[in-house]
């Protein structure tokens, strides 16, 4: 929003508005402005490390609550911000909310979830970031028309409703059966609980998985001596190469950045912010479409299909943008409205995929007793390769103009590769039983081994 830009960022805002020297592509270049957007993700790295810890000993919901207040806080401190420094710090506590939801959120879906519908309950997160980021569009639609200057901060408030929903979720929801037997080693009151979430009384198999793997995990001592063992490299691997790769789909240029993108291509302030709510609705449509299919086609059709789609488009906006799209002047509502298209194709490709599937698959590939770490690991990845690009993506594309397509085009083409001769299908495989896909894989096989998941001499 132009009052919010001219109050905290005056150079951006004199860039944008009266410097017409400066190249298309770099008026919104301001390490300030990447400082503000990306501290939200350091303290999130650092957060989800500490929120392991609360997480397995604690519990879900502990992990869960704390995010959720830390929300509270940082929107209110936002939206009352009468400095950069205050905007900052409501950044970072958000971050640490971001952090703990996104530790354990994930975790408690997928050990609710059955086996059968564990892939459409986990869309659902990310259903839900979908549901937030085009929900945040909308607010600032419609605060951008306030008079006076001042509907950022009611943008920047109105966080603090689904960080209230967090909090409540926080008190009300039961825990896990995984977590109560791997905290307490309650078998009664998990049994209870599988007897409740399955809706029938025949779950003693399932409870002799988690009794079984809870004993494994208590034999453990310390998980991050035991996590590079081989029986636990392939879930390292995929720990580590899944959030690195959702984050260099380039995705994030889309989410932190539309409507800059949009006013740089030549949309107005609230025609780019109108073009950010309609790829909004787009992610969130395809989103749901992943849910409904996700556990019927499978994990791996969707990654390899859903890349194709996303390397397209990419190829197709670097191309026009290339030759259409110079430094001084603007592109014309054809062009303008064909790259939107595009965009919105490249969003759906990433709704049904790696949005989703990127939370999905590492929050159910993990035994448990490694789950709470590893699934740390991938949050810290997440949030640290999230703020390189948060922190770079303005400066890149001042320099790579046209390229900063092809760049992320070309990740895409590797993690599809990767995906394809990787990662083995998931769908319908029991959470506990989940490391016979590794013996059965034809490279991690031959890491982990067939018997006694130790690797073959």
């Amino acid at each position: 929003m132009e009052p919010f830009l001219k109050r905290y960022f005056p150079k951006v805002y004199a860039n944008m508005k009266e410097d017409k020297s400066i190249s298309n592509y770099c008026k919104f270049d301001s390490q300030l402005l990447t400082a503000f957007t990306s501290s939200m993700y350091v303290a999130g790295l650092f957060a989800t490390l500490w929120a392991s810890w609360i997480t397995r000993s604690f519990g879900r919901k502990a992990s869960i609550f704390i995010g959720g207040a830390s929300f509270l806080a940082g929107s209110a401190l936002g939206g009352a911000a009468y400095n950069v420094y205050m905007l900052i710090f409501g950044r970072l506590l958000l971050g640490i909310g971001v952090g703990f939801a996104n530790q354990s959120v994930p975790l408690y879906l997928s050990e609710m979830a059955p086996a059968r519908y564990r892939g459409t309950f986990s869309n659902g997160f990310q259903l839900s970031i979908g549901i937030g980021g085009l929900t945040a569009n909308l607010i600032n639609v419609g605060t951008e028309k306030i008079k006076g200057g001042w509907g950022w901060r009611v943008s920047l408030a109105m966080a603090a409703v689904p960080a209230s929903i967090l909090v409540l979720g926080g008190f009300f929801l039961p825990e896990t059966p995984n977590s109560l037997i791997q905290r307490n080693n309650d078998g009664q009151k998990a049994k209870v609980m599988l007897q409740k979430v399955r809706g029938t009384s025949d779950v003693q198999e399932e409870l002799d998985d988690l009794l079984e793997a809870s004993l494994v995990s208590k034999s453990m001592g310390n998980v991050l001596d035991k996590l590079p063992q081989r029986r636990y490299r392939p879930q390292l691997v995929m720990a580590i190469a899944i959030p690195f790769f959702q984050q260099v789909t380039g995705i994030n240029v889309i989410a932190f950045y539309a409507p800059v993108l949009f006013r740089t291509i030549g949309f107005g302030e609230s025609a780019s912010l109108l073009s950010a709510v309609t790829t909004g609705i787009v992610g969130l449509i395809s989103t749901f479409i992943s849910m409904l299919v996700v556990d019927k086609f499978g994990r791996r059709t969707l990654f390899i299909f859903g890349g194709a789609q996303m390397l397209a488009c990419q190829l197709v906006i670097g191309i026009i943008m290339a030759a259409e799209f110079k430094d001084h002047g603007g592109l014309s509502k054809g062009y303008a409205y064909m790259i939107l298209i595009l965009i919105c194709i490249y969003v759906a490709g990433f709704g049904w995929s790696w949005g989703p599937l990127g939370w999905l698959v590492p929050s159910e590939i993990f035994p448990m007793e490694i789950r709470s770490v590893a699934q740390s690991i991938t949050v810290a990845v997440s949030f640290i390769f999230t703020f390189v690009i948060a922190q770079t993506f303005l400066h890149m594309l001042c320099h790579f103009k046209a390229g900063i397509f092809f760049f992320f085009g070309g990740w895409v083409a590797v993690m599809t590769g990767f995906v394809y001769y990787l990662l083995p299908e998931t769908r319908n495989m029991p959470i506990e039983k989940m490391d016979q896909i590794w013996k059965d894989h034809w490279f991690w096989g031959r890491m982990v081994g067939e018997k006694d998941g130790q690797g073959k001499g």
